[in-house]
């Protein structure tokens, strides 16, 4: 690839007897790292330079749709990713803290005074037998590419099984199924374990519509993969033509490669200003970071606030200012039910899904909306850095109580103080769906 203003690797040198400027590295560019590296573009005096192992930026939102052939998920990253940052098209093999430098797999060091850790996550380790051999993941392009490929090859009537029943699972059934194939989804326990059971029964419905065959409940667990069957806890084999495996999410062992401290899954564990535990000029944003050890949910609505957060708090130490704590808060989550079809499943604050949603042609279009959204936030704060709301609301003291070991209400329980009722959450996002609907003209949706 031919290089361009991002691609530049000559170091950045003030001159005119100026200091030299504070240099910061970000790790990773999906949707933490790139609203991080933007951010912090915000302030003169600091470089800032992105590594990232591709040279576009995948919308990993959209990766159903590309093994559905329905989009490309790749965003070239002069669209999202603000002038001032430079790129490198490679990976960290290993941090020094000490030494404040990073080890390029492709050869070569990279020097940082503060370091953004936003490496994201990919496929979790399956360790049922056979299925890291015969089943194919979901969680980066390669992977989806892969998958598009193996389906593309695949005899017309042949079934395709999907293992998961979250997101990227329920998903990747409805895109293949609406497609023409002949799909199985294998839940496990439940179908759409975060839903509510009012979300669920939406979820159901539109699969069933779309004929996909869903197995839930007590035996309905993956015992063993074979190159043409799935096994099933309770006995029953499954013929499978291709099998997907969207069961679970793991991160990269760089951290811990790295000496790092790391939570059970190896996430680089942080305080609340998402400072590493370890190290005052680590700090981490996205799927990668555990901060005080009671991680967020992994997904691009976590995502990009954590990373501006992140670059907020580099921001403060460089000034010498007051660092703030974590403060973000959950909608809910939307799920993509074919090209048609969607939900929204409204939540608390702090993630607990209520028995609101939005579901048929209108939640297809709020989903979009919102995966449209992504791309404007970071192209927003590429263009005007500084520019996306961090928004001080509080979620009712719920983190807080969490952290300090106190029980939480359960998905059945009543709103917590702080905390607006579904209701009220529901009219002020649809409010805010016609509101951006108004001004750009479009209905669009996640």
């Amino acid at each position: 690839m031919a290089a361009d203003k991002h691609t530049d690797t000559t170091p950045v040198i003030r001159t005119g007897g100026t200091a030299a400027p504070v240099h910061v590295l970000v790790i990773g560019g999906g949707y933490a790292g790139v609203m991080a590296a933007n951010r912090l573009t915000r302030r003169e005096g600091v470089a800032v330079t992105l590594v990232n192992p591709r040279a576009e930026f995948v919308e990993r939102v959209r990766l159903h749709q590309l093994v559905g052939g329905t989009d490309d998920a790749v965003t070239d990253f002069r669209a999202v990713l603000a002038d001032g940052v430079r790129r490198v098209v490679d990976s960290v093999a290993r941090i020094d803290a000490a030494g404040r430098t990073v080890e390029l797999t492709g050869g070569g060091t990279l020097a940082y005074d503060y370091l953004v850790y936003a490496v994201g996550s990919g496929s979790a380790d399956p360790r049922v037998p056979g299925a890291a051999e015969f089943a194919l993941p979901l969680t980066s392009f390669e992977e989806a590419t892969s998958l598009r490929a193996a389906v593309d090859a695949a005899p017309a009537g042949a079934t395709v099984t999907v293992v998961g029943a979250g997101p990227t699972g329920i998903e990747t059934a409805a895109e293949l199924a609406e497609a023409g194939r002949t799909v199985t989804l294998v839940c496990g326990k439940v179908l759409g374990p975060y839903l509510h059971a009012r979300g669920r029964r939406a979820v159901a419905r539109r699969l069933a519509a779309l004929g996909v065959t869903v197995l839930q409940g007590a035996g309905a667990e993956v015992s063993e993969v074979t190159r043409d069957s799935v096994r099933l806890t309770d006995g029953r084999e499954l013929a499978s033509g291709v099998t997907i495996w969207s069961a679970g999410f793991g991160v990269p062992d760089l951290a811990a490669r790295s000496g790092l401290s790391t939570d059970a899954l190896g996430r680089l564990l942080t305080d609340e200003t998402l400072t590493s535990v370890d190290d005052d000029r680590i700090v981490a944003a996205g799927d990668s970071a555990a901060p005080s050890d009671l991680p967020l949910r992994m997904s691009c609505q976590a995502a990009i606030p954590l990373g501006a957060r992140a670059a907020d708090t580099v921001l403060s130490r460089v000034a010498g200012e007051r660092v703030a704590a974590l403060n973000t808060f959950f909608a809910g989550q939307c799920i993509s039910l074919g090209r048609a079809t969607g939900i929204f499943q409204f939540a608390r604050r702090n993630d607990v899904a209520v028995g609101f949603h939005i579901d048929g042609r209108l939640g297809a279009r709020v989903k979009e909306m919102v995966c449209a959204g992504t791309l404007k936030h970071l192209s927003g704060e590429a263009g005007k850095p500084g520019s996306y709301g961090l928004h001080n609301v509080s979620d009712g003291g719920k983190r807080a109580r969490a952290l300090a070991g106190q029980p939480q209400r359960t998905e059945e329980g009543p709103g917590a103080q702080g905390a607006a009722p579904a209701p009220v959450q529901a009219a002020r996002t649809v409010q805010a769906v016609q509101e951006v609907q108004e001004a750009e003209g479009t209905v669009g949706a996640r």
